[in-house]
Order: structure tokens, then C-alpha cells, then sequence
């Protein structure tokens, strides 16, 4: 699917799998069991480790390996990072291979440099084990805000004078929050605001009241809802609905519940719009 000028190839499913691939990044928000094309993604974003974001991790770098593609790189919660170590010295023991791989430890307040005016930004999620998602920032070169309306003449002349008359600025262009509490939009700027926000809301109506759905450490619509008002996004990415919901069953409970100020902007990562696994 094509969201806000990017190209997004995705499954996710509560508890059995998430991954969000922006192939013309070269990236994924976690890798769930590895879909086939996410061996191709050299930078893996893992927002936490449980077995639906996480499972395909180590299948991941044994196929790049394998088919003699570059080593990836995982960007990992500094918290799991020793873990994720042992894990891999397990699997390195098991398969009598290297399993080839650059883990980065990151957290929220660090700032990735990913190349091309490309920056990712770790946040806290709050989810009921560590949890991190991550904004994809551009940063673009334009004419000074103060500037504007000058003429182009005018700006010419400041120019040639020696003056700066750019200035860069950084545009939230994606966000994934991975699982989380619905606080997560008023703690961060940067979901709310971001063109495309790819949020979770893994509970959709009273088969799971609201209570249940806060134990678990993820969102109920009802609680999106709330914050309908908070979010600024030009385009919302809805995933990791329960298994006890059916295509049908999304589709029309967001078309009854939905807000007019959300409808147009919001899709349903639904399975017919889902990459293969």
C-alpha cells in the first residue's frame, strides 16, 4: 500500500505476528516470523521481544547470510541487547555458523543517523514488558520561515550579500509505536504529529472491555477514541487487531466508530492488505 508518499508492505496480527517494512528505507519495525521479503530489509527495528515482534530474528540474519547479502543491522532496546547476544551465541553453537550481525543498542533520546537526511528516533512505549518505538525523521534544506514572501529577487540580493537565507528543518515523517498504552499520545510529540502514524489497536469493541485490554498493555479503540483530538497525523495505520476480530468484523466497526475527523485518514491493516509471510 502507498501511505504518505511511502510504500508500506506489512502484517500484523495480536500475538502471532508484526512487520512493517518500508522497502525504499530499506527497513522494518520488528520482524515477526520474517515474511520472505523482509530477508531483504538490511536494518531491522525491533521495538521489543516478544516471539509475534521478535521470533524471525535470528532466521533473519541466517538467510541474509546464507544468500551472501551484506550484514544486517538491528537496532535493539538497550535492554535486551545482552540477551539478544546469548541468544545469538545459542544459535551460532546450534546452526555451526556466524549468524553475521550489527546489534545497536538505543534508546529514547538517541539520535540514529540512517543516511540521506534520514534520522530514527527512539521513544518509550509502555507495554507490560520494555518497550521502544521509533520515528523516522527528514531533514530538508529550505528558505528561512522569516523569509518568506520576499521575492525571489530579494532573497537573491541577501544571498549574494553573504547572507544564510536556508535553514534545515526535520519533518516526522513515520511513526511506530509497536505495542503500547494509549498514553503514548499524549507522552510524545512525535506520534502525534508524525504524517504517517502506524499505531496498534489491538482491541476494537466490549468482547474485551477496556480494563482487559490496559492489563495486556495494548490499545482499545475506545481509548483511541478518547484522543481522537490529539492527532494532527496526515494518515493513521491501524495493526495488530486481535485474532478473535475477522476482516469484515474491523471493517465495520471502525465505519460505526470512527469519528468524521478520523475516517478519511485512518486504514485498517487488514489481512487482504498484508504482505505474504
Amino acid at each position: 500500500m502507498r501511505l504518505c508518499g511511502h510504500t508500506v508492505e506489512a502484517v500484523s496480527l495480536g500475538g502471532i505476528e508484526t512487520c512493517i517494512q518500508l522497502p525504499e528505507l530499506d527497513l522494518a519495525f520488528d520482524i515477526g516470523r520474517c515474511p520472505h521479503d523482509a530477508v531483504k530489509r538490511k536494518r531491522v527495528f525491533l521495538t521489543h521481544t516478544h516471539m509475534d515482534h521478535a521470533g524471525g530474528i535470528v532466521y533473519h540474519a541466517a538467510t541474509r547470510d546464507l544468500v551472501k547479502a551484506p550484514v544486517p543491522t538491528w537496532y535493539v532496546p538497550r535492554e535486551n541487547v545482552d540477551d539478544l547476544h546469548a541468544l545469538l551465541d545459542v544459535w551460532r553453537r546450534l546452526d555451526k555458523s556466524d549468524l553475521p550481525v550489527t546489534l545497536v543498542p538505543c534508546g529514547p533520546g538517541d539520535e540514529l543517523e540512517l543516511g540521506a537526511g534520514w534520522v530514527a528516533r527512539p521513544f518509550r512505549s509502555p507495554h507490560r514488558v520494555a518497550c521502544q518505538g521509533y520515528a523516522l525523521c527528514k531533514r530538508v534544506t529550505r528558505l528561512r520561515r522569516d523569509l518568506d514572501g520576499l521575492g525571489e529577487a530579494a532573497v537573491r540580493e541577501r544571498r549574494l550579500a553573504g547572507e544564510s537565507v536556508a535553514e534545515t528543518v526535520e519533518r516526522v515523517e513515520v511513526v511506530f509505536t509497536g505495542d503500547t498504552l494509549p498514553e503514548v499520545i499524549e507522552r510524545e510529540e512525535l506520534v502525534r504529529t508524525a504524517r504517517l502514524l502506524v499505531i496498534e489497536c489491538t482491541f476494537l469493541d466490549g468482547r474485551v472491555p477496556v480494563e482487559k485490554a490496559r492489563g495486556s498493555g495494548h490499545v482499545h479503540l475506545d481509548e483511541l477514541l478518547a484522543r481522537a483530538d490529539l492527532l494532527q497525523n496526515e494518515h493513521i495505520l491501524l495493526t495488530h487487531f486481535s485474532a478473535r476480530y475477522g476482516e469484515a468484523d474491523i471493517e465495520r466497526i471502525l465505519r460505526n466508530r470512527l469519528p468524521a475527523s478520523l475516517r478519511d485518514r485512518v486504514t485498517a491493516l487488514v489481512r487482504s492488505r498484508s504482505s505474504p509471510s
